[in-house]
């Protein structure tokens, strides 16, 4: 059994290149597979291996990078989900080339136990912010879905297609929170006056949510072999083994 943990956070990293050395040379040769990002603004991956592995993992980017591993989303597969281990040092963890934006300063989270009260607020806009493609898969009740190619046609749309003073409170998702982070605060530059976003992402809301309570129709489109997942695939509780928790 795979232990798959889908992480992010935003921060100032000195030095992605020293970081991406030391992961590597510390998981290289192990059951460790998938793929982390590295850059400037901070850190972005998706993993999967023995529980024991990605408790290491965790441990050791909790020291290096302050990743809160509350924040991390848990799954399991019985197969492995990716083929090899990937660490790669990029000038973004997230591409959003249209526009700068500083991914420090995003929205409102909101925790998913408290996402539907949201949603169902009238006066909401919410947006779905992931590719066409994966809107198609699945997506929350009365989402609006735009037509975005890539994540980078994300600000083409709100110049084009909103108004901070039409819409006043915007509520946005996306697969694990890291997209929809940046997009938040992207739209709070741009003068929205309230913009909230799913914290953890549609993963810890299918996570934490339970079935019979959830608003999430379809299947959430993730980037590996299982291709879609849903409230079934998700372990109700975690059996990483924390390092700092071992004794």
């Amino acid at each position: 059994m795979y232990t798959i943990a889908a992480f992010y956070r935003f921060f100032a990293l000195a030095d992605p290149a020293a970081l991406r050395e030391e992961l590597y040379n510390t998981f290289a040769g192990t059951d460790l597979l998938g793929t982390i990002l590295l850059a400037p603004e901070g850190i972005n991956g998706t993993m999967a291996a023995s529980s024991e592995t990605i408790g290491r993992l965790l441990d050791m980017l909790a020291a290096k990078a302050g990743l809160d591993i509350s924040d991390v989303k848990f799954s399991a597969s019985e197969t492995a989900p990716f083929r090899r281990l990937k660490i790669k040092v990029k000038r973004e963890t997230i591409t959003f080339r249209n526009a700068p934006v500083d991914p420090e300063r995003p929205g409102t989270y909101v925790a998913p136990a408290e996402w539907n009260a949201l949603i169902s607020d009238p006066e909401v806009l919410v947006l779905d912010t992931r590719n066409t493609y994966e809107s198609e898969a699945g997506t929350f009740a009365g989402a609006v879905t735009p037509e975005l190619a890539t994540f980078s046609d994300f600000a083409t749309y709100v110049r084009e297609q909103l108004d901070p003073a039409r819409h006043r409170k915007v509520a946005m998702f996306c697969t694990g929170g890291i997209r929809c982070e940046k997009a938040s605060a992207y739209m709070l530059q741009q003068g929205f006056p309230e913009v909230y976003h799913l914290k953890g992402g549609i993963l810890k809301y299918l996570e934490e949510v339970p079935a019979d309570e959830s608003q999430w129709s379809g299947s959430c489109y993730i980037f590996d072999k299982r291709v879609g997942v849903g409230h079934e695939d998700f372990q109700s509780e975690h059996e990483v083994e924390d390092a700092s928790l071992a004794d």
